[in-house]
């Protein structure tokens, strides 16, 4: 393995690709092998989603990684709710790649989990209890309207009060076949959707015996560090590791596409001898860079250069050649990091004809289409096991992590696990991109909002995928000239046409019934390694806008719910929230020294409205006391997980708003760790009330939709309380 050399073309897809998000390799084409996924035969498999063994055990494959979101809890209940067993009987694993779970690629991302699988997991319950019941009839020779399903993986014999369990009727089920015509269970029929159903990987969370990526370890297994450039997009010039490699316990250094790998017993070993290593490292292409540059040259973006209409209804330029009078206002927020609380990590075992890796991967068969560019090795040989995820938020979609473990394996004879510290994850992130935001309102005679338009300039995240994806899905023989050649016009095409298409997210869907309506967004991409963020475009297209609204209701001397209401005629669920918040908010009567201010944003297929009830101190300190948060998101599956996805985004989003900011200086990230990249703490955290609106709509996503509404929210109480407006994140006073 040490002889293995990287070819040039597998170096780009290893490297280039480490930013290979669904969107590039979503064109890939698995192979039709539809294996059943029982590891015993007999074992009754109606689809690779559920395997009943003989032995009565109830496995649920979930193909979208669980990290922390619930989506493992999601998929129990649904399966539970047909499959007629009771929750806790069920064990979910995380599903391996398979052809079966690509539509079209195996993405965990943008709150579509449950969205997606809602009535696939139920009919695949639904559809192993058919095939139950009918095997029971035939052993029992009666008619299947005989025989029942108990609620508890047990088939009762109506007639003669007979039972057989599933696990004893699984091999005679697995023959019946697929019946036709099945029927899901109506929702007044409904035992645990709806419920509160025990999440279960709690048990193993709160006991410390779960296992997340980086506690994996395998025998002779030796850990893996990398020092990076400091200077974003540094490439390395040099280096002598002579003392590093006398450093107890370091077995070897080696150099890697994005810098020096130290291989030892242990992190500490690794980590104790990077500090020995002398490095040489090439001026970055960024080293003129600094935050305050890239805002001025946004600015001036949005002065001169005509954006892609992303959205135009009525005529705009009629309605403000018109307006009575017009009003303007410019929005700015920052770079932001992922932090996760697990930083990035991969386990790899790797032969020259077989590599199996143990990461929390977003996507893993894109996680494994990169191992094959790599290593030269097919699918059928690399096997990507997902496991626990310490926190993704997107972050864990893009594979520069995995890319570095895999170089290092291939220079070594034994199982490795790589390691980022939190400054390496910090400071090589693929970061939330920095956008800038003009919107202005033209009124009539009246004072009513009769034209909107939103400009915006955002880097387009796509244009770093073109090369990579195109690359990891060309034929062997084709030569690497017509590759880059395609990319370059497809780069062109994307950005002529469609421009960052993420920035649209919450713009272009826009509730409010103005009638002339246009939206336009400028792609520049300075340079600075972008990637998705939670909720992506949402959250500051909804800083942006409910902000705004907020600015127009003043100007219009309207309570600022009232004046959404006259324009949400025609949006009956933002309505419904709104007016739900304004009762259990207790708006307009805060506590005393409080102040209240409010945003409704709707992605993922939910709506989200939120009050923000703060205080501020006499040092210009923003304390958040309370949030009140209403969420129609169609059915609530797990009404506990709801609450709780809803107050993971508004701590989430409330942390951005008060403390994010990645700050760049001439190419240099100046965050390193929490000290200087702060996470809301305990005693700051504000008194969160959910309300959720029944419905019996399908499911919308609740991973995503709590994090966009609590900044502007907070904005607005900032004015309520001081008369100031905020157009920047994070809010200072």
């Amino acid at each position: 393995m040490t002889e293995r050399r990287v070819t040039r073309r597998k170096l780009l897809i290893g490297t280039a690709a480490v930013a290979g998000g669904g969107l590039a390799l979503s064109w890939l084409v698995e192979d039709a092998d539809e294996r059943p996924l029982a590891e015993m035969p007999g074992a009754l498999e109606p689809n690779p989603h559920l395997q009943i063994t003989p032995g009565g055990d109830i496995i649920l494959q979930v193909d979208k990684l669980e990290m922390g979101q619930g989506v493992m809890t999601g998929f129990v209940t649904l399966l539970a709710e047909e499959l007629a067993v009771r929750p806790e009987q069920i064990t979910p694993r995380h599903a391996p790649v398979h052809a079966y779970f690509q539509d079209p690629t195996q993405v965990t991302a943008e709150s579509r989990s449950m969205r997606a699988r809602w009535e696939q997991i139920r009919l695949t319950g639904a559809t192993a209890r058919d095939m139950l019941l009918r095997a029971a009839a035939k052993r029992w020779k009666v008619e299947s309207a005989d025989v029942n399903a108990s609620g508890d993986a047990v088939v009762i014999n109506a007639l003669t009060s007979e039972r057989l369990s599933y696990g004893e009727l699984a091999s005679e089920a697995a023959r019946v076949g697929i019946g036709p015509g099945i029927e899901l269970k109506p929702s007044a029929q409904y035992e645990w959707i709806g419920t509160h159903v025990p999440r279960p990987d709690n048990p193993a969370k709160v006991t410390g015996k779960l296992n997340y990526g980086i506690d994996h370890s395998l025998k002779n297994m030796q850990i893996a560090v990398v020092v990076h450039s400091p200077q974003l997009l540094g490439r390395l010039a040099g280096y002598d590791a002579t003392d590093a490699e006398r450093s107890a316990g370091v077995s070897r250094v080696v150099q890697i596409h994005s810098g020096i790998a130290i291989i030892a017993d242990t992190f500490w070993h690794a980590s104790q001898a990077a500090k020995k290593l002398r490095i040489d490292w090439n001026e970055s292409p960024l080293a003129a860079t600094s935050v305050a540059a890239i805002q001025q040259r946004q600015r001036a973006l949005l002065d001169t250069e005509d954006g892609i209409e992303a959205r135009h209804d009525g005529n705009v330029g009629k309605a403000f050649d018109k307006a009575a009078a017009t009003i303007n206002a410019e929005y700015a927020l920052p770079y932001l990091a992922h932090a996760t609380m697990e930083p990035m990590n991969a386990t790899v075992r790797l032969s020259e004809e077989h590599c199996d890796i143990w990461v929390a991967s977003q996507g893993p068969d894109l996680t494994r289409q990169m191992i094959c560019g790599m290593t030269g090795l097919s699918r059928d040989q690399v096997h990507v096991h997902t496991v626990f995820a310490g926190g993704g938020f997107g972050r864990r979609i893009l594979n520069d992590h995995v890319a570095e473990a895999v170089a290092i394996a291939l220079q070594v004879d034994h199982p490795v696990k790589l390691v980022w510290s939190r400054e390496d994850d910090m400071r090589n992130d693929y970061f939330r991109g920095a956008t800038m935001h003009r919107i202005r309102a033209a009124l009539d005679q009246a004072g009513q909002l009769v034209g909107w338009e939103h400009r915006l300039v955002a880097a387009n995240v796509i244009k770093h995928l073109m090369l990579p994806g195109l690359s990891s899905l060309a034929p062997e023989w084709m030569p690497d000239n017509i590759i880059q050649g395609a990319a370059e016009l497809g780069v062109g095409a994307f950005a002529k046409f469609l421009g960052p298409v993420q920035a649209r997210d919450g713009a272009t869907t826009l509730p409010y019934e103005f009638e002339n309506i246009r939206v336009e967004t400028v792609d520049w991409d300075p340079g600075v390694p972008t990637g998705i963020w939670r909720s992506v475009g949402n959250y500051y297209n909804a800083f942006a806008i409910e902000t705004f609204i907020d600015e127009l209701a003043h100007c219009a001397g309207t309570d600022p719910i009232e004046y959404r209401r006259q324009y949400l005629a025609q949006s009956p669920r933002h309505l419904g929230v709104l007016e739900r918040l304004a009762t259990e908010s207790n708006w307009g009567l805060p506590a005393a020294g409080q102040h209240q201010g409010i945003a409704i944003h709707a992605c993922n297929g939910s709506v989200v409205g939120q009050v923000a009830e703060i205080s501020i101190d006499q040092s210009n300190v923003i304390a958040v006391r309370r949030v009140t948060c209403v969420v129609d998101c169609g059915l609530a599956i797990n009404p506990d997980v709801v609450r709780g996805q809803m107050e993971s985004g508004i701590i989430f989003g409330l942390t951005a708003a008060l403390y994010g900011e990645i700050e760049i200086e001439d190419g240099y990230v100046q965050q390193s760790n929490f000290h200087d990249y702060r996470m809301l703490r305990m005693s700051e955290a504000p008194e969160i009330d959910v309300y959720i609106i029944d419905s019996d709509a399908s499911p919308g996503g609740v991973g995503e939709p709590g994090t966009p509404p609590i900044a502007p929210a907070v904005n607005n109480a900032v004015f309520a309380a001081t008369g100031k407006r905020l157009r920047e994140l994070p809010l200072r006073l």
